[in-house]
């Protein structure tokens, strides 16, 4: 097992190396102003100072030139950059709104997959039922309504008349500035505010992981091995929940394997809608505002995040199903 994540790491630094090489040049190929994004919108400054500025930024060297001097930055001084929007180096930026958007997407995940798994279970095990008719509907609907639109509904119907539940932010104002009386005071005017933004991502989550569940579930019902199981008098939890889930949770794990990028990514239109201040949010931010050293950081962070969750799922089926062996 050590010898095959080795390697297989190792085959993923020339991968995450070719896409940084893509989102460099691609975000050069931009239309904008690197050096008016710098000095603000507005400021006029003479042809030199334009040129020094250049310089200073190593804007004044070929593509490849500038995109090697970032790499050597990145990997042998651990440097990302400075961000123009916040005024502050990329590492701490990302360092403060990652954790964010991570808390957010965990609880949300985590309330997923405890209503998903025995719902799918369930719906698989009485397949075309009234049961599963419903959450068949209801799968459909969570995985075709946009985010931003459910949370708009959300806002509408139960934010603003129930006024005891925050419409956005992440902690009250009055509270950040003056100082909780004691952290569970914290911990639960963040989760006032968490309400409504969980639970639009707890249902798009939910939506998915469902019919992933039940249609992993239903093909393995019908093996024979669980209609040996039968046979043989087990009583129906343990031939679904000890012989058939466990089988049937590759499917599944595959799904949260891509989802891992999502708990520290965030959710760019679900953190606006709700001024929730995650890496999402931020992200936006910068791409708006011409931060090229703040987008760049963010989308390699997400790359490596993808292809570590690839990686995550892919030693986690020798965990799921003994069948399969990592060599």
């Amino acid at each position: 097992m050590l010898r095959y994540m080795t390697k297989r790491i190792l085959q993923l630094i020339p991968i995450v190396i070719v896409i940084s090489m893509v989102i460099f040049f691609v975000l050069n190929l931009m239309p904008g102003n690197q050096v008016s994004a710098y000095l603000g919108v507005g400021s006029e400054v003479s042809p030199e100072r334009k040129a020094q500025i250049e310089e200073l930024l190593g804007l004044d060297k070929p593509l490849y030139v500038q995109y090697f001097m970032w790499l050597k930055r990145v990997v042998i001084e651990r440097d990302l950059g400075r961000s123009i929007v916040f005024g502050a180096p990329v590492n701490e930026v990302i360092n403060t709104f990652v954790w964010n958007s991570f808390i957010l997407n965990l609880v949300s995940l985590i309330f997923a997959m405890l209503i998903a798994l025995p719902v799918g279970i369930r719906s698989a095990v009485k397949k075309y039922g009234l049961f599963d008719n419903f959450f068949t509907v209801f799968s459909l609907v969570g995985v075709s309504m946009p985010t931003f639109f459910f949370a708009l509904i959300l806002i509408f119907y139960i934010a603003i008349p129930v006024e005891s539940i925050p419409l956005n932010g992440m902690r009250t104002s009055i509270m950040s500035i003056r100082g909780y009386p004691s952290k569970m005071a914290e911990i639960m005017d963040v989760a006032r505010h968490m309400m409504l933004p969980a639970i639009v991502l707890t249902m798009t989550s939910l939506a998915t992981l469902t019919r992933y569940t039940r249609n992993a579930v239903i093909e393995v019902i019908n093996q024979d091995y669980i209609r040996t199981a039968r046979s043989k008098g087990l009583a129906e939890k343990v031939v679904i929940y000890k012989h058939a889930f466990r089988n049937a949770l590759l499917p599944v794990i595959t799904v949260l394997g891509m989802w891992i990028p999502s708990l520290f990514g965030g959710a760019i239109l679900l953190e606006t809608v709700f001024l929730w201040p995650g890496i999402g949010r931020a992200l936006l931010r910068g791409i708006n505002n011409q931060d090229l050293s703040l987008v760049m950081a963010t989308l390699v962070f997400y790359a490596i995040l993808t292809v570590l969750g690839n990686l995550l799922a892919d030693l986690s089926y020798g965990l799921a199903d003994p069948r399969v062996r990592v060599k």
